[in-house]
């Protein structure tokens, strides 16, 4: 297989127009709202989802530019593979977000937990199954030692890191 067709089904609303201020992750920004404008022709797609809480968003990094197969995440100080990490300039710039539904209408689902850059293509929408999604014994690598202890990065480190990282971009 040389190819894959995808279309984006929506695009992201969100109040990031720059990865300066964006968060890491989605849970370091908690009380950011966002929507989805799904295409109208999949709006009947969204039956059933507004029983869940969270659902899981796969998209396009648009901004990015290049791929790398080694790169600097923003806690570390070191490289480390592009598998090993969730930076955008990835083969096929694929990414993917756990967001908390608010609320949906119409062709529209609205969120928080956002750490999405706004107008990013929405490739896909899955529902987070608490039954399936959850793991126990879970090894997160080299994040770990991050958070040992129950020790969260600071905020602010992270942002200064990330308005570092777009300048370099």
């Amino acid at each position: 297989m040389d190819a894959i067709t995808i279309q984006p089904i929506g695009e992201i609303h969100s109040p990031y127009k720059t990865p300066g201020n964006m968060p890491i992750q989605g849970v370091f920004g908690p009380d950011v709202e966002a929507w989805i404008e799904l295409k109208e022709e999949y709006v009947s797609g969204l039956k059933g989802l507004e029983g869940f809480s969270h659902a899981v968003i796969l998209y396009y990094f648009h901004q990015s530019q290049r791929e790398d197969l080694q790169a600097m995440p923003f806690l570390e100080q070191v490289k480390h593979g592009i598998f090993a990490i969730r930076s955008p300039h990835r083969p096929n710039h694929l990414g993917f977000s756990i967001i908390k539904i608010n609320s949906i209408v119409d062709n529209k689902i609205y969120f928080s937990q956002v750490d999405i850059l706004d107008g990013t293509p929405v490739l896909d929408i899955k529902p987070y199954v608490k039954y399936f999604d959850q793991r126990d014994n879970v090894k997160s690598g080299w994040i770990d030692k991050h958070f040992k202890h129950g020790k969260i990065p600071h905020s602010t480190i992270i942002r200064e890191k990330t308005k570092d990282e777009a300048t370099k971009a």
